[in-house]
């Protein structure tokens, strides 16, 4: 199994492909639980991944961080983002959100933090989620995923290594 490149297939007219790699027990059936994942002919083009790390699992982190290697260098020009999930309980984390800030920072890559547990998030969420896949597949005139990348990182403070 070779790495996972962005570009590897043509798009579907008015379609969208969302890859979201997670452990959590309950999306088993409808998510890639790894990378890299099994050659298959019938997979669409992915526009967007989005790698879910449960703060209450290392095991999430460690798997997210296996699946990292299998990405091409591509994807990270906008098509990847981090979900942190489980924010809203510091006190059952097993993952300290710096740890998670670092990694996405690591991969220049958005970081988003949700508590799932509760419905009007889960529900901002998916809308966000969305609008990013759209951005990503080209179906928002006028903003690409580099484009939005750009936006997202030019609100933060430079550190004295990237300076």
């Amino acid at each position: 199994m070779s790495a996972l490149r962005p570009l590897d297939k043509l798009p579907g007219l008015n379609t969208a492909t969302i890859l979201i790699g997670s452990r959590n027990s309950c999306w088993q059936d409808h998510l890639a639980r790894s990378l890299p994942l099994p050659c298959s002919v019938n997979r669409p083009r992915i526009d967007l991944i989005v790698f879910v790390v449960n703060l209450h699992s290392k095991h999430s982190l460690q798997n997210v961080e296996k699946s990292l290697c299998h990405l091409d260098a591509a994807f990270f020009l906008g098509k990847v983002t981090f979900l942190a999930t489980g924010a809203g309980r510091d006190s059952h984390c097993s993952i300290h959100r710096n740890t998670v800030v670092k990694l996405a920072h690591t991969y220049r890559s958005p970081l988003l933090f949700c508590d799932l547990e509760i419905e009007d998030f889960r529900a901002t969420m998916a809308q966000r989620l969305v609008r990013l896949l759209q951005i990503c597949a080209g179906h928002v005139p006028g903003v690409s995923a580099l484009n939005l990348l750009s936006l997202l990182r030019g609100s933060e403070n430079p550190s004295l290594e990237d300076l």
